[in-house]
């Protein structure tokens, strides 16, 4: 018994001592966690100290308080007035200068009947998870609107301290020099867009600097007034290089063209006012020059102009075609399915366009490279072997002795040749684009090729006669649908027979005879236009005829796809495999002889 007791007392005894090291154990790991974890938890300590103090320091008195909400309610109502009037300063330059155009359609909603039914399994499952997901959100809700509050508490002391007043007024004391008035100088309108660099609070709330083209300093204030900006400078900008102009931008893409008719024609369908669905696209844009684009055009809509109208006066960013076809859409109403026809037209084109781009990359990749192989061999290969011909004093061939001039040729005039290769390439790019007389010769040419012309030729008749069909569809003028075509289409060949057919429809003769007996307008399309001159169907007509050649232009460029591959092959064998041969061959003949 006692024993017993003995070991109880011990064994009581080495857990106290075992507990007692646990302890020592848990302090130490403890403070060696709290001194690693130190700066973090001083840095997160320090910020809250530092948002405390921040909040204690903008406390308001009741009379404080009342003050600054009777100022900033002061405030709000002068700037209301200075939007207002901007409004009706915009709505009567919109009364003076168009006429109100109106696409919006009704939209039939129809009621969701929701019906009593037992739950399943899956659907309390489902009810469960929206459950946890409505309480995920409620936590990152209260996250958030804790970052918003200490934001502001920011924000505000930014205000409150002596630099941020003293800018603060400074603002506002620009922002009240610019209540323009409609009588000054500023409102007097330019024929032409002028530049302006703004500064202005945008409705975000956030200090914004930028450019906007307008035709008066009233006019851009008027314009950012209405879109919710607090104005604070405006200055025109004077003509340089660096001054961009959005009325000179490069054509839009027509993948991303096609993007925005298609939301455009939506947001109408919807009954949404063309403004207001400008502004969308203006939000949706991925880069700056897009948002300015249409920027512009809703700056110009807001100043009484057509949608035609805007289109034309920002540049060569819309094509022609386009232009064209909504300004006949603004006179017959229907803008919402020209949008949609002009959106798949300039769908088919981009589909054709990367379907040529992807037939001829692999022959001009294997081109190139054949080019590098050869040159590889000539300047790195051939001159080992000279070096053993010299030292041997073997009697070359005539082919040998041409590899090997050549090659101590590009080794030693390697500049040159660039130079001229160069000076060639931008000399044709030039000429091309400068001389119309050079730029018909080489589509002659080219045209004139016996697989290429027949791609050539498919292409621009399946352009031709979409662009034909979508315009007499729309009951646009025969005339007036040549001089669209002569414009849009870049081929000469295709603008002079386009020309000579205007030139026909003047002396009061057929479409189709300026057509006839022409190497490059095929037969089928003149018998085509022929029977729609008949029948009065031109425009179905011309539909068949896009889709003949444009199957042609499908399968001529499916022919080229099989007999590029293994055409290249063959020339690469060749002129490698010449090369090589040319070269190696009087090492044979001088083995031959020294057996």
């Amino acid at each position: 018994m006692k024993k017993g007791k003995k070991i109880n007392k011990k064994a009581n005894e080495n857990s106290e001592k075992e507990s007692i090291f646990s302890k020592i154990i848990s302090w130490i790991s403890d403070g060696l966690l709290f001194i690693v974890l130190l700066p973090f938890n001083l840095f997160k300590y320090l910020n809250l100290g530092f948002y405390y103090i921040m909040k204690w320091m903008i406390r308001e008195t009741p009379e404080k308080e009342k003050q600054r909400l009777e100022k900033e309610k002061a405030k709000k109502e002068e700037l209301q007035k200075e939007r207002e009037r901007a409004k009706e300063y915009i709505k009567e330059q919109s009364e003076i200068q168009k006429t109100d155009l109106k696409f919006a359609k009704d939209i039939n909603n129809e009621p969701i009947v929701h019906k009593d039914v037992k739950l399943t399994r899956a659907e309390q499952k489902e009810e469960h998870r929206i459950a946890k997901e409505k309480i995920r959100r409620e936590k990152l809700r209260q996250k958030e609107e804790a970052k918003k509050e200490k934001k502001s508490v920011l924000e505000e002391f930014k205000k409150r301290n002596f630099f941020g007043r003293r800018r603060q007024q400074k603002l506002e004391k620009k922002r009240q020099i610019l209540a323009l008035d409609v009588n000054s100088a500023d409102a007097n309108r330019s024929s032409e867009k002028i530049t302006f660099k703004y500064v202005g609070k945008n409705p975000e709330g956030k200090i914004e600097k930028g450019r906007f083209r307008g035709y008066s300093k009233l006019d851009v204030h008027s314009y950012l007034l209405s879109e919710g900006y607090e104005v604070y400078e405006i200055n025109a900008v004077g003509k340089s290089i660096f001054t961009k102009d959005i009325s000179i931008t490069k054509p839009m893409k027509k993948s991303i063209l096609v993007f925005y008719l298609t939301q455009l024609s939506t947001y109408l369908k919807a009954g949404i006012p063309i403004v207001d669905a400008m502004k969308i696209l203006a939000k949706q844009a991925k880069t700056k020059t897009e948002k300015d684009i249409w920027k512009s055009i809703v700056y110009e809509l807001s100043m009484g102009a057509t949608l035609s109208e805007a289109m034309i006066r920002s540049g060569n960013v819309f094509p022609k075609l386009l232009i064209n076809m909504v300004k006949t859409a603004e006179m017959t109403g229907d803008l919402s399915q020209v949008l949609d026809e002009q959106a798949e037209y300039y769908r088919s084109v981009e589909k054709s366009r990367k379907e040529m781009v992807n037939a001829m990359m692999y022959p001009i990749f294997v081109f190139v490279f054949a080019i590098i192989i050869v040159t590889y061999i000539i300047v790195s290969v051939v001159p080992q072997f000279v070096s053993i011909y010299d030292s041997l004093g073997a009697d070359l061939p005539g082919i040998t002795k041409f590899i090997i001039n050549l090659s101590n040729f590009i080794r030693t005039k390697y500049l040159i040749i660039i130079l001229v290769i160069f000076v060639l390439v931008f000399g044709f790019i030039f000429a091309f684009k400068k001389s119309v007389e050079f730029k018909s010769s080489v589509q002659y040419l080219l045209m004139h090729l016996p697989v290429i012309g027949d791609i050539i030729i498919y292409n621009e008749m399946t352009m031709f006669s979409k662009t034909f069909a979508t315009l007499i569809n729309n009951n646009i003028f025969i005339t007036d649908s040549m001089d669209i075509l002569g414009r849009i289409t870049d081929n000469e060949i295709y603008k002079g027979i386009i020309f000579d057919a205007v030139t026909s429809l003047s002396k009061g003769d057929n479409l189709s005879s300026a057509f006839n007996d022409n190497w490059a307008f095929p037969d089928i399309a003149y018998q085509m236009i022929v029977t729609g001159e008949k029948t009065g169907q031109l425009g179905l007509m011309m539909e068949k005829v896009a889709e003949y050649y444009q199957e042609e232009h499908f399968n001529a460029m499916a022919r080229i796809k099989a007999l590029v591959e293994p055409l290249m092959i063959i020339f690469l064998a060749v002129i490698v495999g010449g090369i090589l041969l040319a070269v190696i061959i009087p090492m044979f003949s001088m083995y031959q002889d020294i057996i």
